[in-house]
């Protein structure tokens, strides 16, 4: 997956403006909005760093969206899977009930037209 999408997915799910992402990280709601689209490349660490405290997901998710780490290294020793910033982001979305069972048909919904 890559780091532009991992970014649009959660921004998405949390439903923050990209001016809101500026206020709390610092960084620009230009070069945020490039990072989105793919424009810009393999963004400073402390960039990554910013985002992941923001959006509460593990730092290591968007260093490997980013290119920066390989998924091996990422896992060596720790046995423990690791999953991927959307995962992460729905993980920590402190979601109710009511907005987990509709996630839930939302994806069987996705599911059932794709196969189609």
């Amino acid at each position: 997956m890559n780091l532009s999408k991992v970014l649009r997915d959660i921004r998405a799910l949390r439903g923050h403006s990209l001016r809101t992402v500026e206020e709390a990280t610092g960084i620009s709601n230009a070069y945020l909005s490039q990072l989105e689209r793919g424009d810009a490349q393999k963004p400073a660490p402390d960039k990554l760093q910013a985002l992941a405290k923001f959006y509460d997901v593990p730092y290591t998710d968007l260093m490997r969206a980013a290119g920066y780490l390989l998924k091996a290294e990422l896992t060596e020793g720790t046995g423990k899977e690791r999953v991927n910033a959307v995962q992460a982001a729905l993980m920590s979305a402190k979601l109710t009930p009511d907005e987990e069972d509709a996630v839930v048909k939302y994806i069987q919904f996705l599911r059932f037209q794709k196969k189609k």
